[in-house]
Formats: structure tokens, C-alpha cells, sequence
């Protein structure tokens, strides 16, 4: 990642061109969260919604927030929020990852963690729409979850074997949800309800230590 300089004024990733700067704070705890949270609601534009901060909650037996973060800069305000979360793996047992990312089109956060090409999961999901249904070879996999009250689909996309992905839509942002191993993903055919944290935050939130994907493992 690039600095804006005295020849561009964007950040700039030498691979994707021009985007927005990701802000990760080095700690994770209930100042933290109110700090990020805060920047997000006073960068939304006038009489218009913040970027959603969405985070599970109530959040699964065992699991803990680990890490908020937002894309954006003074000019373009904030473009993409991010909330990580840890917990016991549903299958095996070990540790497990999830993060979910809310984005405007174009940002390409989503489909960074997702290990995916391209800025957006548009032309995959395009295909999902046409998915055959269950029991077909060419099903294409799908959770739903509950996004401020409301049923959401995801739907499964092309990510490395070593993490799950799924991308839909919510409040007119792209939504990305990421787990880590693969099969934590299942976790997402539970009763996950996404929460934002613009709106309000729970003081009962338990942390965990910061994530590693949120520092660059990913």
C-alpha cells in the first residue's frame, strides 16, 4: 500500500490501483470498538446512514470479538467496515476465524480476505442466482442469516481451501462473511444474527485476543 504523494492523490495498492486505506487498530476491547465505531457514524454523510458495523450478537457459546477496523480516509470517508470474532471450531474442536466485512462496490476488502480475484463477487453471485437447487452437481452452497432482524442469503464463493467465504448483500453494501479453517464456515448455518454496531453496542461483548487475519495472515 501506497501513500498519497505529491504525483497521486490516493492511496494505492500496486495491484489494484487506487483504494481506500484499512485502519486496524493494534487492540481489541470496548474502548477500541467505541473509537472505531464512533469515526464510522461521524464519516457518514449528512441525513445518511453509517457504513454498518455488523457483529454476531448475541455471539456463539464460546466465541469473542477480536478486532474492528474500517477502509476510508478524510476524502472519501469511510468505504468498508470490518469486525472479527473467535471461537471453538463447530467439527473439530481447534480454533476458528470468522470475519464479516460490509463494503461499497468497488472496494475489493471483502474478496481480499476471501482470497478471490476482482474488486467484487458480482459475476459469482450472477451465477448462484441460476444455482440448479440442492442435489444438483453444480449446487452452489448457501447460508442464511438473520441481518438486523432480517433473513439474508450468502452464498458460497470461490476462496482458497483453507478458509470458507460467503457474499450477499445488505442494506446496499456488499456483506462478506469469512471462516477460517473451512469448516467454521457451518457455523453460518446456525442461528447467526449480525447486529450493528453503529446503532448500538452491547456492553456484555467478551474479547479475545486480535486476530491474525485482521494483521496480515490472510
Amino acid at each position: 500500500m501506497r501513500e498519497p504523494d505529491l504525483m497521486h492523490a490516493e492511496w494505492r495498492c500496486s495491484r489494484c490501483g487506487p483504494v481506500p486505506p484499512l485502519h486496524v487498530p493494534e487492540h481489541i476491547g470496548a474502548e477500541i470498538v467505541a473509537s472505531v465505531v464512533g469515526r464510522v457514524a461521524a464519516a457518514a454523510p449528512e441525513a445518511a446512514p453509517a457504513t454498518p458495523v455488523w457483529c454476531p450478537w448475541p455471539l456463539p457459546p464460546g466465541w469473542t470479538l477480536t478486532g474492528v477496523a474500517y477502509a476510508g480516509d478524510e476524502r472519501g470517508g469511510v468505504r468498508a467496515t470490518v469486525v472479527a470474532c473467535a471461537g471453538p471450531e463447530p467439527f473439530g474442536g481447534g480454533p476458528a476465524d470468522l470475519i464479516f466485512v460490509a463494503e461499497e462496490p468497488g472496494v475489493g476488502l471483502g474478496t481480499r480476505f476471501a482470497g478471490t480475484a476482482g474488486p467484487d463477487p458480482g459475476p459469482e453471485l450472477a451465477e448462484a442466482l441460476d444455482d440448479p437447487g440442492p442435489g444438483h452437481p453444480e449446487h452452489v452452497g448457501q447460508a442464511r442469516i438473520r441481518v438486523a432482524g432480517h433473513p439474508t442469503p450468502l452464498w458460497l464463493v470461490s476462496s482458497p481451501t483453507d478458509r470458507s467465504a460467503y457474499a450477499g448483500e445488505a442494506r446496499g453494501l456488499w456483506l462478506h462473511a469469512i471462516a477460517w479453517p473451512a469448516s467454521a464456515g457451518h457455523l453460518l448455518a446456525e442461528d447467526v444474527e449480525l447486529h450493528d454496531l453503529t446503532e448500538w453496542t452491547p456492553t456484555e461483548l467478551v474479547y479475545g485476543a486480535p486476530s491474525p487475519y485482521l494483521h496480515g495472515k490472510a
